[in-house]
């Protein structure tokens, strides 16, 4: 099992919730497996509705949002220490739009690890606007907890699971996968999804058409997977071609996973994750914690 060799932290977005408490125990045996350090980070802001325009909070307002964030840090550092009382720690706590805030902590992450139910900055993960600017736009992969897919005693030493379609982002969540796979000596289990709908061939011809675009796909997975796995040799690979919409077999896929792995961005059978209907499927459906990646201009060292 190798060591990341990446001096990035894996940033948490700490809001006291009980996802927000799911995502900080994996975000902790994340950096405990990789070796790195983590970051909590939490915004506050003043509620505007309560101040009329030109009036300006009382300062035991601010002192007071900002005791209770650092109250939140506080659990949230405990927590991570517990899981491994080595891994570095540090914090960032800020007056800001939560938005803003994890955009910018975004451009040095590895990762950033966020519940989906939320409070206080972070509300409505799953759906809301927080989680769609920070999964459409942050600068590193990010994953998302629900509080019902966390990684648990049937799951924690399940696959990677990674949704493959060939396009340039696809390879970017695959080279993710691999990582993960690698550093937490788990199998990964790359889904190639495709669909029928285009085939044009006679009844009689129909299942000859079959069988060949199955090779088709099948050649595309083992394709993409070649290069990765003689630069990983130590992960132990399955390949899987399934004749299905992409969110039902990556989903069956990932039943028994510690964790989904999807880019943002592909074609074909993944196309759209991040804002179409695919995406918010997963988003509220993965068995597992699901990782996000999207392109970004970003140089990563492969």
């Amino acid at each position: 099992m190798s060591a990341n060799s990446s001096t990035r932290s894996i940033v948490i977005a700490v809001d006291g919730s009980p996802a927000g408490a799911v995502a900080v125990q994996w975000a902790a045996n994340a950096a405990a497996k990789r070796k790195q350090d983590v970051k909590l980070v939490t915004a506050y802001t003043i509620p505007q509705f309560l101040y009329a325009d030109g009036m300006v909070p009382p300062q035991e307002l601010f002192d007071e949002l900002e005791t209770e964030a650092m109250d939140k840090v506080d659990a949230a550092r405990e927590a991570v220490l517990a899981v491994d009382p080595d891994i570095p720690v540090s914090h960032r706590v800020e007056e800001s739009n939560p938005i803003d805030l994890l955009l910018e902590e975004s451009r040095e992450a590895e990762m950033i690890v966020m519940g989906s139910r939320g409070l206080g900055g972070f509300s409505g993960l799953v759906l809301g606007s927080v989680s769609s600017a920070v999964v459409s736009h942050a600068e590193c992969p990010v994953v998302i907890l629900r509080k019902d897919s966390g990684v648990c005693d049937e799951t924690k030493y399940g696959s990677v699971v990674v949704g493959v379609d060939g396009s340039d982002v696809s390879r970017d969540a695959l080279h993710r996968a691999f990582e993960e796979a690698d550093a937490r000596g788990a199998t990964l289990r790359a889904v190639h999804s495709w669909s029928d709908a285009e085939l044009s061939a006679t009844l009689a011809g129909l299942a000859t058409a079959l069988d060949r675009a199955r090779d088709e796909e099948q050649a595309l997975l083992h394709e993409e997977l070649e290069p990765l796995c003689e630069q990983y040799p130590n992960v132990k690979v399955e390949a899987v071609v399934e004749r299905d919409r992409p969110v039902p077999a990556l989903i069956d896929n990932a039943e028994d996973a510690q964790l989904l792995v999807v880019g943002s961005r592909g074609r074909g059978g993944f196309k759209g994750m991040v804002l179409g209907s695919s995406s918010r499927a997963l988003l509220q459906y993965s068995p597992c914690p699901l990782m996000v990646v999207r392109p970004t201009g970003r140089t990563r060292e492969h």
